[in-house]
């Protein structure tokens, strides 16, 4: 098995429509610019009330990702 270096970065997913919609949009969109992700974590969960309902997810991430070999 090799050894990894993982780097995190910490990012806030969110959508009108659910908690695991805010994740994906978070880690879709994280792909598209960082190599190599790995796992999350969620940190944080929270939201925006709105006329008595819920308005908006966040959610709040740690993602890791291995670096590239030097």
């Amino acid at each position: 098995m090799t050894e990894h270096v993982y780097k995190l970065v910490e990012l806030v997913g969110t959508s009108g429509t659910s908690v695991s919609d805010a994740i994906q949009n978070a880690i879709t969109r994280v792909t598209t610019t960082v190599r190599n992700v790995k796992w999350f974590e969620v940190v944080q969960v929270r939201g925006e009330v709105k006329d008595g309902k819920v308005g908006h997810y966040q959610v709040t991430l740690k993602i890791g990702f291995t670096l590239d070999d030097g």
